[in-house]
């Protein structure tokens, strides 16, 4: 029988979520009691960071898996010093102290799910000569300063917009659509605004999701998991109609940020509208989202909220298409029949999250910076002719092609 009892592990809390991020102090102390004087040969406290994904393809002989691992954060501390003769510990409660610093670097946050996991866990190991380890664990709650970078790179804000045309015997059906941001956190609101225009004889009704969209890799293989988080039905339109109709979705309070800094799986989002029309190929506009943590500072610049670029599905380019025959842009919502019933989006509600999150001083994790203001304007010096007089310039290269230089 060993004689370490109740082997445990507390650390300091930093914040109310009980999380930790780059950067950060993990300080706790070990305890255990000890029922008689005891040889042990090390006494380590480890804080580690691993991903994992595991699935099977097939049944029976024909099943075959796929797995794959990543470690993102391995730190180790010995409480008591390894030798090999061993340290004797007397009888009663003993205490240790342990300090980590967590290194800055680009590593996912905590998670799990169907295929995968990302776990950063506290372990504690006393060993003994010849005996089998005591430990325990402690799993912490990691949540990554880096991977918002990453969403706003992939994701830029835009003053575009969409549009989508179907074509049927019955007639053809166009829409066009905003939303007021691409950036948001667990518990906003997100608002869109759809403008469509049916010349077609059949009825059809707009409708809303939050989508999630998971991709898990190992051995060159992909398993992608993508469901509904939440969905909307708008009012009919009637045939040979134009309406303007709007619907605003509550991201859930326990959706899972935004991932893209883990080699073996992703997790991204995205806002889809699509129409639903019997027999016919649904027309959709969907808007990549990015989520990210409540506790992030801004996200985005006053003045910056929308309309963002919405990316087509399964659709030719849309110059393909006539132009349709109402204007392009954000719409007001309105108060007659057809509409969603929803209040037009308020974008000031949008322009900034609450700053700061385990560590307030620190810069705004987004990497907005704050604009320099001065009265004194420079003059700028006065560049020195490139030809003499009377010398012709050489003829004019451009060193983009006609596209480039037309974007």
């Amino acid at each position: 029988m060993s004689p370490i009892k109740d082997l445990n592990l507390v650390y300091e809390a930093l914040n109310k979520e009980d999380t930790f991020s780059q950067g950060d102090t993990i300080a706790g102390t070990l305890t255990f009691t000890l029922t008689k004087e005891t040889k042990v040969k090390a006494l380590t406290v480890k804080a580690k960071g691993d991903a994992r994904v595991h699935w099977t393809h097939g049944t029976g002989d024909n099943s075959k898996s796929y797995s794959a691992h990543r470690r993102y954060l391995k730190l180790k501390e010995h409480v008591v010093a390894e030798n090999e003769k061993g340290t004797v510990l007397p009888k009663g409660d003993h205490h240790f102290k342990f300090r980590f610093t967590i290194p800055q670097g680009d590593m996912p946050p905590s998670f799990k799910g169907l295929h995968g996991k990302i776990v950063y866990m506290l372990e504690a190991k006393v060993s003994r000569s010849w005996r089998m380890p005591s430990t325990v664990q402690k799993e912490l709650k990691f949540v990554s300063k880096s991977f918002s970078h990453r969403g706003q790179e992939m994701y830029p804000q835009s003053g575009s917009v969409d549009k989508k045309m179907s074509t049927f015997s019955e007639g053809q059906v166009q829409m066009s659509a905003t939303i007021n941001t691409n950036v948001c956190s667990p518990g906003d609101n997100v608002a869109v605004v759809a403008k469509i225009h049916n010349s077609s004889s059949k009825q059809m009704k707009p409708k809303y999701s939050l989508q999630q969209k998971i991709v898990y890799r190992a051995n060159a293989s992909t398993k992608i998991s993508d469901q509904s988080l939440c969905k909307m039905v708008g009012d009919i339109i009637a045939p040979n109609s134009e309406e303007s109709v709007s619907c605003q979705l509550t991201v859930p309070a326990d959706v899972i940020p935004t991932l893209h800094n883990c080699e073996i799986l992703t997790v991204e989002y995205y806002f889809k509208v699509y129409l639903d029309i019997s027999f016919a190929i649904d027309p959709e506009v969907v808007f990549p989202l990015v989520i990210v943590p409540s506790g992030f500072a801004a996200l985005q610049p006053a003045g910056a909220v929308g309309p963002y670029p919405a990316v087509a599905v399964g659709a030719p380019s849309y110059s393909d298409f006539p132009p349709p025959t109402f204007p392009i842009g954000p719409y007001p919502v309105p108060a007659g029949s057809g509409a969603y019933g929803y209040p037009a989006p308020d974008h000031t509600q949008y322009a900034n999250i609450s700053s700061g999150y385990n560590n307030p001083q620190q810069a705004a994790p987004y990497g907005f910076p704050t604009a320099a203001s001065s009265s004194v304007q420079p003059q700028a010096p006065t560049a020195p002719p490139l030809f003499q007089q009377g010398q012709e310039p050489p003829p004019y290269m451009s060193p983009f092609s006609p596209s480039e230089d037309t974007q």
